[in-house]
């Protein structure tokens, strides 16, 4: 078929997060139908990205740096309320408002090249093939939590969870925890977890880094750059907040001050009732808890081979280095949320571009 229909749109998203929803919108502004032109593609059950799976307790007052979708504000939000909730709600009103037409729950499996001279990816999904002209995807990576292997995991009695899947301070009460990751997550939940648990203790590959005073501008832009320059040399991207530190707030201030935040150096095996050290120290746990990223998922994109030698995809801008149709949002220095509106808009217009000056 050489017509935009259901099969064949011009344009595939995939995913509906903060940067797809950018990147829907501003197709939309440049003339694009949704479900005619474009269609976007989402394996969730429901609105929200990636917030709809956050624990309870990270409510919306404690979330930092939540960026607008373009176009319309979240306003009077409950601080008190979780954010699953009230980002969830706002991106469900945002999809309504803008007739985005969101297809869900759709799993996509592959993209491959198309065969013939039409030039044209095909999207395997749940609900169909697409043979689109240009995808942007914006998957993410909160369904690639990354778990470490260490000697004696499989043979750890207690129990084993991912940030992922954390539900909560309330399951660790009584009980004696191991938190591994430096990050954010690790430190918000070692601090939660802290006020319920027998025992708690921090171990992280390297010493954490506290970030005095405020975080401006150009400590954003100098930040976002360190992980622009590994996309640009094709190596797997590592997270804005990697290399910005951990904000120095009255409620880490405090945790350190009580010893929560006393770090332990990586332990070299896991044993059956807890973790132990290469100097012979050893320390009995329930629980370890997994605080230790994610990787990007792009796993679907394989059969493009648009993977570099160093393990990561090349990307310009937003654009696939080894492939000018695709376009990657919230992936590496755009996986904020204002950079991933950002990057929504960059795509939009770039694949706006190629539709104009390639024959369909």
């Amino acid at each position: 078929m050489n017509n935009f229909g259901t099969s064949e749109p011009a344009v595939v998203v995939i995913g509906a997060g903060q940067a797809g929803l950018s990147a829907a919108y501003h197709l939309a502004r440049t003339g694009l139908e949704p479900d005619r032109d474009f269609v976007v593609l989402d394996h969730a059950p429901r609105p929200g990205g990636a917030w709809q799976f956050r624990w309870p307790s990270l409510t919306y007052g404690k979330v930092h740096g939540m960026h607008a979708l373009p176009g319309m504000e979240l306003t009077g939000a409950d601080g008190s309320r979780p954010s699953s909730e009230v980002i969830g709600a706002y991106f469900d009103a945002y999809e309504r408002r803008f007739g985005l037409r969101v297809h869900r729950p759709v799993d996509v499996g592959a993209v491959r090249e198309g065969e013939g001279e039409g030039g044209r990816l095909l999207v395997e999904s749940s609900e169909g093939t697409y043979a689109t002209r240009a995808l942007i995807n914006a998957t993410g990576t909160w369904d690639r939590p990354f778990w470490p292997r260490y000697a004696g995991q499989e043979t750890f009695r207690g129990r084993q969870l991912h940030t992922a899947g954390y539900p909560g301070p309330a399951e660790f009460a009584g009980l004696r925890v191991v938190v591994v990751g430096g990050g954010a997550s690790g430190t918000q939940h070692l601090m939660e977890i802290a006020e319920v648990a027998a025992e708690t203790y921090w171990v992280t590959r390297r010493p954490p880094v506290f970030r005095e005073g405020s975080f401006g501008e150009e400590e954003g832009r100098a930040a976002v750059a360190m992980v622009e320059e590994r996309v640009r040399l094709g190596l797997p991207p590592q997270s804005v907040v990697s290399v910005t530190g951990l904000p120095l707030n009255d409620a880490v201030r405090r945790a350190r001050e009580q010893g929560v935040l006393d770090r332990l150096p990586m332990f070299e095996r896991i044993t059956p009732d807890g973790v132990a050290w290469a100097d012979g120290r050893t320390v009995e746990a329930d629980v370890i808890l997994w605080a230790t990223g994610f990787r990007a998922a792009v796993d679907h994109l394989a059969p493009l081979k648009l993977r570099e030698p160093g393990g990561g995809i090349r990307v310009e801008n937003t654009q696939a280095v080894r492939d000018p149709r695709v376009h990657l949002v919230g992936y590496g220095p755009s996986a904020s949320t204002i950079g991933a509106n950002r990057a929504g808009r960059a795509a939009a217009r770039a694949v706006s571009r190629l539709l104009e000056t390639v024959p369909a």
